[in-house]
């Protein structure tokens, strides 16, 4: 397997992130209007169910679906590059992609040291695709 390693990595989910960024904002500001986006003194953990939604769950969906449909978000898939099983290299399941996006959280706790393990592992594997069993090759 050709692994694929951290920046390419770091430029898909920039991709995905962009992504999510102009599908969510329009929305935030249809539904919450220039308040969401004003700067304030007061700081505000949520503004409500759809501020949730569209932040945290929303993004987690969306990840969940591209990986079981598609083996790759659409970052991935424009930069050729796919998430598989590291044991057979065959599309992940359900569990997998589960275990796989909160291994993301466990990830970043210290300093993001998870992810950057990428650049150093072996096979390109940060912490939270050791915890899934996955791997992301190209193509």
């Amino acid at each position: 397997m050709n692994y694929a390693g951290f920046w390419i990595r770091t430029v898909a989910v920039i991709i995905d992130t962009i992504i999510l960024m102009i599908v969510i904002l329009p929305l935030m500001y249809l539904i919450y209007g220039d308040a969401y986006f004003a700067v304030s003194d007061e700081i505000r953990y949520s503004f409500g169910f759809w501020d949730t939604f569209l932040n945290h769950i929303f993004p987690a969906i969306f990840t969940l679906f591209f990986w079981n449909k598609f083996a790759a978000t659409p970052g991935k898939m424009l930069l050729a590059l796919k998430v598989v099983d590291a044991k057979t290299g065959e599309d992940i399941d359900l569990r997998q992609s589960i275990i796989r996006y909160i291994g993301y959280f466990i990830a970043i706790l210290p300093l993001f040291l998870g992810l950057i393990w990428v650049a150093f592992d072996k096979r390109k594997q940060g912490w939270h695709d050791k915890m899934a069993g996955t791997v992301i090759v190209r193509k």
